[in-house]
Parts: C-alpha cells; structure tokens; sequence
C-alpha cells in the first residue's frame, strides 16, 4: 500500500501541490502507458522495464475497466497481475517510482473500448456513485498508485444518456472527496471537440473535482473520414470546406474549453506519439482533403490499418515524401497510394510552445509506446516525449529529424472531416497461446456473427480466454479490418 494512504487530511493541502507539478513545480508531463503493447512483435515490443519515469512527471498505466458492482476489474490478469503465474506488470509500473522518486503513478480507468454504457448506469444513482467510489479508492490503496485517472468515452454519447452531463460532476465530486482526504490524485482525459466538449462536459463544474484534465487534441481526422486529414492539426487548413472540419484542430477547441471556462492551469495539451494512415484514392492527389479509398496499411507493430506509431514512420523514413503544411503547423507524407498525417519533432516542439503561451499546467502523451524508445532512427530515444520536456522543463532538443520535402500552405481536393473515434490496439500476444475456445481461437477482436454492432475481446489469462463483449454506437459497425467502430456504410456486414 502506498505511503499516501497514511497522510491525515490536514497534510493534504501542503502534499497536493507536489503531486501535480512533481517535486519541481515546473510543467507537468504526463505519460499514458498502453500494458497491450508488451504484445507487439520485434521492436515494436514495449514493456514496463522500457519506460524512462524521469521523463514524466506522472505515468498513467492503461486501462482497466468497470465491473460488476461498480469495482474495478483488471482487464489482462495475467499481464497485469503476479497470481497464477502472471507478470505483474502494474506492480512493476509502480516500481519505476524507484528509479524518479518525484514522478507519480496512476492507473486509468475507462478508455475507448470500454464505452459508455456501463459509466452512464453508474453515475446515474447517488448509492452507486459513493460505491464507485470506495471501490476505486481501495483498488488504488491495494496496488500502490498514486491516484486515478478516469477515462470514460464519453458522457452522454456511446451508449450514454442525456443526462450524464448532469451526472458526471455529482461522479467526480464523490471520487474527488474520497481521494483528496487520502491525499490521492482524481484526474480525467476529456475529449476535445466542440460536439464533444458540448455533449459530455459542464466545464465550470467538471473543473472544481479534478485535479488535472487531459485533453485529448488528437483523432480530429482518419480513415472514418473521406479525405486525408492530420491526427492532430494546431490550426485549420485553407482546403477545409465545412463548418465542422474548420473547427476541428487543437486552437479552435482549445480556445472553446477557455471561453467555457475552463482552469488553463488544470489542462494538459494532449500530443500522440502515432499518426493515422490513409489510401488515396488517386496517387496523384496527395495534399490534404485529398479523396481517400480507406484506411492505409498497418505497421509492423501496431498492426492496425489507418493508425501508425512514430516509430513505424520513422523506421522507414525513406519510404516517405514528407511535407510540411504551413497552415496547420505539422507534417504529413506520401508515398505512392499511401497517405499519412502526424507528429514530428518540429511539430511537437510547436505545440509545446503553444500550450506554454496559453499558461495550461502542462502537456499529456498517447502513448509512450509509439515513440522512437529504441533509437531506431538515430534522434536519440524517446525524441517526441525529450522535446517536450526540452521546451517546457529544459533540456536539449533532439537533432537528427527526418527533413522535408517542402512545405505547403494548402493542398489538393476539398471535403470536411467527421467527429473521430480514436483507436486502440488490440492486444496480440506473442508467446504461446492458451487452448482455443468456441468463441476466442486467438487474443484480440472478435466480431458477433449475427450482429456487426457487437464485437468480443479475447483476453488470455491463466490457460484460458477472458471474454469481453462489447458494442458500437448506433450507427456504426465493428470493422474486422480495422479492429475498431466505424461508419456502417463503410463496413462489410
């Protein structure tokens, strides 16, 4: 049990502040850790042992989920946990606290495929509400974090009801109190776009509860789409033909969350360490909103079409014609029919820069996995998550970045963007599999037979399969070729 637990409520005023600056009070960098990518193959492999803590001043392990009762439920136990053999890896996680006393860990609960639906029900009774609570308290206790993080996507939408935006806060306040009287941190990751932050957040209200928020500026376009679009643009492109698509990229929506009310210094600039992949319709055209056939082709480690990690991009560098795009402050590249929108270090370095202009608290990370963590490409390790720490708490930039091909203020072909479901990896174990059973012959994604709106996870743990079921908004279907929701229309059912 961590030390936290002992603090009586009259040290908690004089602990927090260290707790959510880190011993130095300078930015906060906080680093999400997705436990699934343990099962990528070659080096795309990434492991507890992998993470550097001295460059986070808070490490988030992901995810766990909602069960029964409103607990928490482990959702990997054989990766997660010691019993039966397993590998333990979130004691291992808290362990890095050994190697940068200062940095905090914290476990997420929630993220994209746990949806909505189950938060919604929680939330909805004041009973269930303070259960929630003083189950997720005792889990935090139990495994040594130093807090929690809640994820859920999102409030009223994916399942939710209108009322959760009611909600959410009377949630928040009954974690938040529990927590802060065992001077435990409360944090969430908050979607970013203005349909989002309108359906889902009272933002004065969510504000008061939550020690930090993560907000996630990324997902703004991909292979949902049907152009190509940078993840995460800072600002419009001139090409951007609707209402909507002018709106989505990270000044416009950061500027909303401001205007709304929202704390800057309680806001972490969220910045992806992957960037979404895309296939041209026309290799001719290969600007931005240029028309696209669908996803791009998966890496070699994250293995999954439309979404690619920095370090696959980087790895194969040559393959690609990069451009920078004026307009939008961020790099994009083709090469041949395929297309893709991310994050370089000129790029990161930009929006660090920018989240210090606008005074927010610090800068958020999906994912330290995704990073050049090997120096594979010779920028040295981690370049992405070293740059932001050089602009926001010292240090020295990485040099060695990829150079571009030119730079462009627009691009070729018109067409909006739609509002994004963000990606995750399916868990695909490497070592040897437990025996098959009728639904689950392998770990990852299985789709209903009868129903393309449901899906199934197949976790292995302890010889045999964990089965999760899951399912799509409305609207939507589980893509097999994606292993994510997408629009039914682009969906062979």
């Amino acid at each position: 049990m961590t030390m936290l637990a002992h603090l009586t409520v009259a040290a908690v005023p004089l602990l927090l502040p260290l707790l959510l600056a880190g011993a130095e009070g300078g930015y906060r960098v906080v680093c999400y850790y997705g436990s699934w990518a343990v099962y990528r193959p070659g080096d795309g492999k990434f492991d507890v042992e992998d993470i550097d803590p001295t460059l986070c001043t808070h490490l988030v392990y992901g995810f766990v989920g909602l069960g029964e009762g409103d607990t928490v439920r482990v959702l990997d136990s054989w990766n997660d946990l010691p019993d039966n053999y397993g590998k333990g890896a979130m004691a291992r996680f808290v362990k890095l606290k050994e190697r940068s006393p200062t940095t905090k860990v914290m476990v997420s609960i929630g993220g994209w495929n746990e949806g909505s639906t189950k938060y919604s029900d929680m939330a909805s009774s004041e009973s269930r509400r303070q259960r929630f609570a003083d189950n997720a308290l005792a889990f935090v206790q139990k495994y040594g974090f130093d807090g929690l993080d809640l994820d859920w996507e999102y409030p009223a939408q994916r399942g939710g009801k209108p009322s959760d935006k009611d909600n959410f806060p009377k949630l928040l306040e009954a974690v938040y109190n529990k927590f802060h009287a065992k001077g435990l941190l409360f944090t969430a990751a908050f979607g970013a776009s203005l349909k989002t932050v309108g359906l889902s957040y009272n933002i004065p209200e969510v504000s008061k509860y939550l020690d930090f928020i993560n907000v996630m500026t990324y997902d703004y376009h991909g292979s949902w789409d049907t152009t190509t679009g940078v993840s995460a643009p800072l600002y419009a492109d001139p090409t951007d033909a609707s209402d909507e698509a002018k709106t989505m990229n990270i000044d416009t929506c950061v500027r909303n969350l401001l205007k709304l009310g929202a704390p800057a210094h309680k806001l972490n600039l969220g910045m992806g360490t992957y960037g979404h992949s895309f296939t041209l319709q026309d290799p001719q055209h290969h600007g931005v909103n240029a028309p696209i056939s669908g996803p791009g082709e998966a890496g070699p480690y994250t293995r999954q079409t439309g979404t690619i990690g920095y370090n696959e991009i980087c790895e194969q560098k040559n393959k690609w014609t990069i451009v920078w795009n004026d307009a939008q402050q961020v790099p994009y590249g083709y090469s041949n029919n395929q297309w893709i929108g991310y994050d370089n270090v000129k790029s990161i370095k930009i929006k660090s820069e920018y989240l210090k202009e606008k005074q927010f608290g610090g800068a958020m990370v999906w994912s330290l996995e995704t990073d050049d963590f090997r120096n594979v490409c010779g920028e040295g390790k981690n370049p992405l998550l070293h740059t932001i720490n050089a602009v926001l708490n010292g240090g020295t930039l990485p040099t060695g970045a990829p150079t571009t091909a030119g730079s462009t203020a627009a691009a070729q072909t018109g067409g909006g963007g739609q509002t994004a479901a963000p990606t995750t990896a399916a868990p695909q174990p490497t070592e040897p599999l437990p025996p098959a059973t009728e639904l689950c012959d392998h770990a990852g994604y299985v789709r209903d037979k009868t129903d393309c709106q449901v899906f199934y996870e197949c976790v292995a743990s302890g010889g045999q399969y964990l089965v999760y079921k899951f399912k799509c908004a409305d609207g939507t279907y589980f893509d097999t070729t994606s292993d994510q929701c997408n629009y039914a229309e682009q969906v062979a059912c």
